[in-house]
């Protein structure tokens, strides 16, 4: 007597055929479930993960500028004499973009000051603006794709005594 529903069949003469249950029935569809799944993965998380990897980039980015801007500021009011202070912040902006893997060209600094940038008890502003480009792509040579420009504002009073 057969232990399941699936192991009784009936041949065309009427009589009853067993059969084990280790016999695999043949399909035209037999496999084709693990290559649809495959293709399936690829196609859906190859975009799922540069979109993961754009994003981190541009949090990169947005760490950097806001780095990068604050050390400006600090080191512009270190200076007495003004050139001598927007090279030392380009200096910093170029450090710190560098430092957190990013292109230093691809920042931009612009220091103002109010009233005076000289003058005790005046703030200084600096603003960076960074591009990010995206991930991946950079690495080709002669394209040049942006995925964001972030930009970071920091302010610093110069000091009474220097």
């Amino acid at each position: 007597m057969p232990s399941s529903p699936d192991e009784c069949h009936t041949r065309q003469d009427g009589e009853a055929e067993l059969r084990g249950s280790t016999e695999a029935v043949y399909s035209p569809e037999t496999g084709s479930a693990i290559v649809e799944f495959i293709f399936l993965a690829v196609l859906l998380m190859v975009p799922v993960a540069y979109l993961i990897l754009t994003v981190g980039q541009i949090q990169g980015g947005a760490y950097a500028a806001v780095g990068a801007a604050d050390q400006a500021a600090k080191v512009f009011v270190l200076h007495q004499d003004i050139p001598a202070a927007h090279q030392a912040a380009e200096q910093a902006v170029r450090l710190a973009v560098q430092d957190m893997g990013f292109d230093p060209d691809a920042a931009v600094l612009s220091v103002s000051c109010d009233p005076g940038c000289a003058t005790a008890g005046a703030t200084v502003r600096a603003h960076v603006e960074l591009r990010v480009e995206l991930p991946l792509v950079g690495a080709l040579p002669g394209v040049n794709a942006t995925a964001a420009t972030v930009e970071s504002n920091a302010m610093q009073k110069v000091g009474r005594f220097k």
